[in-house]
């Protein structure tokens, strides 16, 4: 990939931006890191820099390597002067299509017209996204996943308006930083939250009728399907609150039961039991 095509901007500095901001620069682009605060996009470059501290330690990246890859990103709160100049901007902010396409309002109006416009988004319309530009042919999903600095999958998702062209970059990128890739049609949930949640849930409605704990469910999937880890500890890592805006969201675009949020799910949320990022969901992380 030539160096004019290895600048990027990520908007959204929380759990998903900042790892695909690590991700990326240490595949070699140099990294605009944005959030609404400096303060914000600041604490997002610090997380990476613990992330590869844990690297270092494990033997798993040098210390010239964990070095070159925070020289790659700077963090920044002006999302029209990060994407001025730049081949590739992501959006990562949370799951609300009135604030992506806010966001993709002023990448249209600031990024290069040649730059590819992508949303991170897990289960929102990427052609309602699009819609939000002039500039649709151009704007597709890429879909990461938690944790993204090991989790080797991203989900190309092909919007209507989305040209060829604009997916054979997607796809490029997506080699160019060590991942794998398939590629979607743009549908409520695509095929990873789709699936995953409908799994997820059916785990919850279980622990709910007392069928098993939460840990023999997920040891149930982990040792009987070779799942790398059960759905209610992916719940705890994804967040109680994101898995319930999604669940919600594929309920009310595909109908029927089988998205219906179970009563504990709602219960937990409400008790603020969200998972890691709160200590308390399926798991204790107080531990």
């Amino acid at each position: 990939m030539p160096e004019d095509a290895k600048r990027l901007a990520v908007i959204g500095a929380g759990t998903m931006g900042h790892g695909i901001a690590q991700v990326c620069a240490m595949a070699g682009f140099t990294v605009r890191l944005v959030d609404r605060t400096l303060e914000l996009a600041g604490a997002g470059v610090d997380r990476i820099a613990a992330n590869l501290e844990g690297g270092v330690r494990r033997g798993k990246l040098s210390e010239a390597e964990r070095a070159a890859t925070l020289e790659h990103v700077e963090a920044g709160s002006d999302i029209a002067g990060a994407a001025a100049d730049v081949a590739f901007a992501i959006e990562a902010v949370p799951e609300r299509i009135d604030l992506k396409r806010e966001i993709f309002d002023v990448l249209d109006a600031s990024a290069p017209d040649s730059a590819v416009l992508a949303t991170n988004t897990s289960s929102l319309s990427v052609t309602k996204i699009q819609s939000a530009t002039n500039r649709p042919q151009r704007v597709l999903g890429l879909h990461f996943f938690n944790p993204v600095h090991i989790n080797p999958l991203v989900e190309v998702v092909r919007a209507r308006a989305t040209s060829e062209a604009t997916v054979e970059r997607a796809l490029e990128l997506v080699r160019a930083i060590g991942k794998e890739s398939v590629v979607i049609n743009d549908a409520p949930g695509f095929a990873t939250s789709r699936l995953g949640v409908l799994l997820g849930l059916e785990a919850m409605r279980m622990v709910e009728e007392g069928v098993a704990s939460a840990r023999d469910i997920d040891r149930a999937i982990e040792l009987g399907y070779r799942h790398p880890m059960g759905p209610l500890r992916l719940t705890d890592l994804v967040g109680l609150d994101v898995r319930l805006d999604i669940a919600r969201h594929l309920h009310a675009e595909l109908g029927g039961d089988r998205f219906r949020p179970p009563r504990i799910l709602e219960r937990m949320v409400d008790e603020g039991k969200l998972g890691k990022k709160s200590g308390h969901g399926f798991y204790d992380w107080t531990e």
